[in-house]
């Protein structure tokens, strides 16, 4: 009987022993799902053991943010999230409904981006400043429209927002993820689009798409010459980040190997390099940090998304 008792004890120093899946909450194209790969391949490498990425698309990002979130705690199940996890809980409870998944069920334990989301129209748009767009749709009340990932989403709220300080009307156009809502924007379906600068950089140097503005308070590495919302007379600001969490009840050996693995990749040349050439440089924060920010966050955003009202 003693003889099998080390084994229990340390059961987690033998973590992990199989294939890791990292979900990510929204169809590949997106942030997201941009970060994860690299992020995932590197992981493979520390650990010695495979990291899939697996793309759980639907309700704005909340089906696979609540698969993770109510997984078992084994180290087995991460989630590569955006900052919509901290939008979607007070969302439903706007909405009057039950949330599949709480904040408290997630442990953070790395940022790796946090990037102004940027306002994007097609190249052949006539709009060529942030103020020829808002002007158009004063004078167009709700004739034009955005897409965005989903209601509450990180594309939604940055809109809502300016839309607010601007005092316009546009038509939000919710898609299943960034990747479809830029290529609904890209076919023509809709008229502009808010979202984080890897998104859309490539379409952007391609010459398909037009970087009007950014939510942020300084000017973004990808795209330098890009003005900021404040900077046009709009005070309006809005991070889009990228980050890892485990199921809150996770053991903290796994927890404290995860840190040290993010850590290492955060800081691998190749992963700086695929993440920060597709438009997000890396940001990085540890778990102390990390947790701190997210409570922040979701503060921040509880205030927005009380102003933003109901949305069905």
């Amino acid at each position: 009987m003693l003889g099998g008792l080390p084994v229990a004890v340390h059961a987690d120093d033998a973590w992990p022993s199989r294939t890791i899946a990292m979900v990510v909450p929204f169809p590949p194209g997106g942030v997201a799902d941009t970060v994860a790969r690299p992020v995932a391949q590197a992981m493979s490498r520390e650990l010695r053991q495979t990291v899939i990425v697996e793309n759980k698309a639907g309700a704005g990002g909340a089906i696979g943010m609540a698969q993770v979130a109510k997984a078992a705690p084994d180290g087995y199940t991460v989630l590569m999230s955006l900052s919509s996890l901290t939008t979607i809980p007070e969302a439903d409870k706007i909405l009057g409904r039950q949330s599949m998944f709480q904040l408290s069920q997630l442990k953070p334990i790395a940022r790796f981006t946090a990037d102004p989301t940027v306002l994007v129209v097609r190249a052949d748009s006539p709009w060529q400043t942030v103020k020829d767009f808002v002007a158009a749709a004063r004078s167009k009340p709700g004739a034009y429209s955005y897409s965005s990932s989903g209601n509450y989403g990180t594309m939604h709220v940055p809109m809502e927002m300016l839309k607010a300080s601007a005092n316009i009307r546009v038509l939000h156009v919710p898609y299943t993820g960034a990747g479809p809502a830029v290529m609904g924007l890209l076919s023509g379906q809709v008229d502009a689009i808010s979202t984080g600068p890897a998104s859309v950089v490539q379409h952007i140097k391609a010459g398909k798409l037009r970087a009007l503005a950014h939510w942020g308070n300084a000017p973004l590495a990808s795209l330098p010459n890009v003005p900021s919302l404040k900077e046009a007379g709009y005070p309006v600001e809005y991070a889009q980040w990228s980050g890892l969490f485990v199921p809150a009840a996770t053991p903290e050996p796994i927890v404290a190997r995860l840190r040290e693995v993010a850590r290492k990749v955060a800081d691998d040349p190749a992963v700086r390099n695929t993440i920060g050439t597709a438009g997000s440089p890396i940001l990085y924060m540890d778990t102390p940090e990390f947790q701190a920010y997210v409570a922040d966050d979701a503060k921040k955003m509880k205030d927005v998304v009380q102003k933003i009202g109901k949305v069905e």
